[in-house]
Protein backbone atom coordinates (compact mmCIF):
# COMPACT_ATOMS: atom_id res chain seq x y z
CA UNK A 1 0.00 0.00 0.00
CA UNK A 2 1.74 3.55 -0.84
CA UNK A 3 2.36 5.95 1.51
CA UNK A 4 0.02 8.62 0.38
CA UNK A 5 -3.50 8.02 -0.35
CA UNK A 6 -3.97 9.75 -3.88
CA UNK A 7 -1.84 12.02 -5.21
CA UNK A 8 -3.75 15.00 -4.14
CA UNK A 9 -2.18 14.03 -0.80
CA UNK A 10 1.36 13.83 -2.11
CA UNK A 11 1.02 17.45 -3.55
CA UNK A 12 -0.19 18.88 -0.33
CA UNK A 13 2.30 17.82 2.11
CA UNK A 14 4.86 18.60 -0.78
CA UNK A 15 3.47 22.31 -0.30
CA UNK A 16 3.32 22.24 3.60
CA UNK A 17 6.79 20.87 3.48
CA UNK A 18 8.04 23.77 0.98
CA UNK A 19 6.22 26.47 3.30
CA UNK A 20 8.10 25.09 6.35
CA UNK A 21 11.19 25.05 4.79
CA UNK A 22 10.83 28.69 3.78
CA UNK A 23 9.35 29.73 7.11
CA UNK A 24 12.57 28.27 8.44
CA UNK A 25 14.90 29.00 5.87
CA UNK A 26 14.02 32.52 6.08
CA UNK A 27 14.70 32.94 9.79
CA UNK A 28 18.09 34.66 9.86
CA UNK A 29 16.62 37.31 7.40
CA UNK A 30 13.39 37.57 8.48
CA UNK A 31 14.64 40.58 11.05
CA UNK A 32 16.19 42.50 8.35
CA UNK A 33 13.86 42.26 6.02
CA UNK A 34 11.08 43.37 7.86
CA UNK A 35 13.38 46.02 8.73
CA UNK A 36 14.01 46.96 5.13
CA UNK A 37 9.86 46.73 4.08
CA UNK A 38 9.20 49.20 7.16
CA UNK A 39 11.38 51.47 6.48
CA UNK A 40 10.58 51.97 2.97
CA UNK A 41 7.08 51.75 4.26
CA UNK A 42 5.86 48.71 2.03
CA UNK A 43 5.28 46.11 5.24
CA UNK A 44 1.79 47.44 6.14
CA UNK A 45 0.70 47.52 2.53
CA UNK A 46 2.43 44.17 1.71
CA UNK A 47 1.03 42.24 4.18
CA UNK A 48 -2.99 43.57 3.13
CA UNK A 49 -2.20 43.13 -0.16
CA UNK A 50 -1.16 39.06 0.84
CA UNK A 51 -4.45 38.93 3.01
CA UNK A 52 -6.72 40.59 0.19
CA UNK A 53 -4.92 37.83 -2.34
CA UNK A 54 -6.27 35.36 0.43
CA UNK A 55 -9.98 36.70 0.76
CA UNK A 56 -9.77 36.78 -3.63
CA UNK A 57 -8.49 32.94 -3.23
CA UNK A 58 -11.75 32.02 -0.78
CA UNK A 59 -14.02 34.23 -2.74
CA UNK A 60 -12.88 32.60 -5.89
CA UNK A 61 -13.31 29.42 -4.79
CA UNK A 62 -16.17 29.99 -3.04
CA UNK A 63 -17.75 30.76 -6.70
CA UNK A 64 -17.49 27.70 -7.72
CA UNK A 65 -20.74 26.66 -6.18
CA UNK A 66 -23.60 28.46 -5.09
CA UNK A 67 -23.25 29.64 -1.39
CA UNK A 68 -26.19 29.40 0.62
CA UNK A 69 -27.06 32.13 3.29
CA UNK A 70 -25.51 29.74 5.99
CA UNK A 71 -21.85 29.86 4.60
CA UNK A 72 -21.92 33.33 3.14
CA UNK A 73 -22.30 34.24 7.21
CA UNK A 74 -19.92 31.74 8.23
CA UNK A 75 -17.54 33.10 5.41
CA UNK A 76 -18.01 37.17 6.95
CA UNK A 77 -17.71 35.66 10.56
CA UNK A 78 -14.49 34.57 9.86
CA UNK A 79 -13.56 37.72 7.88
CA UNK A 80 -14.66 39.61 10.97
CA UNK A 81 -12.65 37.62 13.10
CA UNK A 82 -9.43 37.73 10.82
CA UNK A 83 -9.94 41.59 11.18
CA UNK A 84 -10.49 42.11 14.31
CA UNK A 85 -7.40 40.08 15.34
CA UNK A 86 -5.40 41.87 12.31
CA UNK A 87 -6.02 45.45 13.72
CA UNK A 88 -5.18 44.44 17.05
CA UNK A 89 -1.81 43.05 16.60
CA UNK A 90 0.40 46.06 16.65
CA UNK A 91 3.16 44.67 15.42
CA UNK A 92 3.92 43.92 11.71
CA UNK A 93 5.83 41.36 12.36
CA UNK A 94 2.71 39.84 14.49
CA UNK A 95 0.79 39.83 11.66
CA UNK A 96 2.74 37.68 9.77
CA UNK A 97 1.88 34.49 11.90
CA UNK A 98 -1.60 35.29 10.76
CA UNK A 99 -0.57 34.00 7.42
CA UNK A 100 2.53 31.83 7.51
CA UNK A 101 0.83 29.19 10.12
CA UNK A 102 -2.61 29.39 8.81
CA UNK A 103 -1.51 28.48 5.56
CA UNK A 104 0.63 25.56 7.46
CA UNK A 105 -2.10 24.62 9.31
CA UNK A 106 -4.58 24.30 6.35
CA UNK A 107 -2.65 22.94 4.00
CA UNK A 108 -1.89 19.90 7.16
CA UNK A 109 -5.50 19.84 7.51
CA UNK A 110 -6.78 19.95 3.49
CA UNK A 111 -3.86 16.96 3.47
CA UNK A 112 -5.39 14.36 6.51
CA UNK A 113 -8.84 15.61 5.21
CA UNK A 114 -7.89 14.35 2.18
CA UNK A 115 -6.44 11.11 3.70
CA UNK A 116 -9.13 10.09 5.29
CA UNK A 117 -11.83 10.97 2.27
CA UNK A 118 -9.32 8.02 0.52
CA UNK A 119 -10.37 5.80 3.22
CA UNK A 120 -7.32 6.11 5.49
CA UNK A 121 -7.89 6.31 9.02
CA UNK A 122 -7.08 9.91 10.37
CA UNK A 123 -8.45 10.41 13.92
CA UNK A 124 -9.64 14.25 14.56
CA UNK A 125 -8.02 15.56 11.51
CA UNK A 126 -8.86 19.41 12.68
CA UNK A 127 -7.09 18.86 15.94
CA UNK A 128 -4.52 16.94 14.35
CA UNK A 129 -3.89 19.66 11.81
CA UNK A 130 -3.88 22.34 14.89
CA UNK A 131 -1.33 20.61 16.58
CA UNK A 132 1.16 19.77 14.18
CA UNK A 133 1.17 23.12 13.41
CA UNK A 134 1.62 24.27 16.68
CA UNK A 135 4.95 21.95 16.54
CA UNK A 136 5.96 23.68 13.50
CA UNK A 137 5.49 26.94 14.93
CA UNK A 138 7.33 25.91 18.64
CA UNK A 139 10.18 24.47 16.17
CA UNK A 140 10.55 27.32 14.26
CA UNK A 141 10.74 29.73 17.75
CA UNK A 142 13.19 26.88 19.21
CA UNK A 143 15.70 27.29 16.36
CA UNK A 144 15.18 31.26 16.82
CA UNK A 145 16.60 30.48 19.84
CA UNK A 146 19.89 29.60 18.57
CA UNK A 147 20.00 32.10 15.97
CA UNK A 148 22.42 35.68 16.99
CA UNK A 149 19.63 38.03 15.19
CA UNK A 150 16.77 36.16 16.56
CA UNK A 151 15.14 35.71 20.23
CA UNK A 152 13.04 32.80 21.34
CA UNK A 153 9.52 34.56 22.41
CA UNK A 154 6.73 32.17 24.29
CA UNK A 155 4.60 34.86 22.58
CA UNK A 156 5.20 34.03 18.84
CA UNK A 157 4.72 30.35 19.79
CA UNK A 158 0.67 32.04 21.01
CA UNK A 159 0.63 33.64 17.98
CA UNK A 160 1.21 30.28 15.88
CA UNK A 161 -1.06 28.64 17.36
CA UNK A 162 -3.58 31.19 17.20
CA UNK A 163 -3.22 31.69 13.62
CA UNK A 164 -3.68 27.55 13.41
CA UNK A 165 -6.64 27.54 15.52
CA UNK A 166 -7.95 30.20 13.60
CA UNK A 167 -7.04 29.12 10.06
CA UNK A 168 -8.67 25.04 10.87
CA UNK A 169 -11.24 26.37 12.47
CA UNK A 170 -12.33 28.88 10.10
CA UNK A 171 -12.25 25.68 7.65
CA UNK A 172 -14.32 23.57 9.84
CA UNK A 173 -16.93 25.94 10.13
CA UNK A 174 -17.07 26.86 6.20
CA UNK A 175 -17.21 22.48 5.46
CA UNK A 176 -19.96 22.67 8.18
CA UNK A 177 -22.14 25.24 6.67
CA UNK A 178 -21.24 24.08 3.17
CA UNK A 179 -22.73 20.24 4.19
CA UNK A 180 -25.81 21.97 5.83
CA UNK A 181 -26.44 23.91 2.19
CA UNK A 182 -26.26 20.97 0.35
CA UNK A 183 -27.93 18.97 2.57
CA UNK A 184 -30.61 21.35 2.81
CA UNK A 185 -30.69 21.81 -1.63
CA UNK A 186 -31.17 17.64 -1.47
CA UNK A 187 -34.15 17.35 0.98
CA UNK A 188 -37.21 17.20 -0.62
CA UNK A 189 -39.61 20.21 0.14
CA UNK A 190 -41.99 19.73 2.95
CA UNK A 191 -44.81 21.83 1.67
Amino acid sequence: MPFFSSTRERRLWAWTLLVVAAIYATLGLATSLAGLLRDTGVLTPLFVLAMLLIGVAVVSRGLTWRPGGLEIAVVLGVAAVYGLVFVRMALETERSHLIEYGVVALLIYEALTERASQGRRVPLPAVLAFLAAVVVGAVDEGIQAWLPVRVFDPLDILFNALAAFMAVAGSVALAWARRRTWRSRRRPSDQ
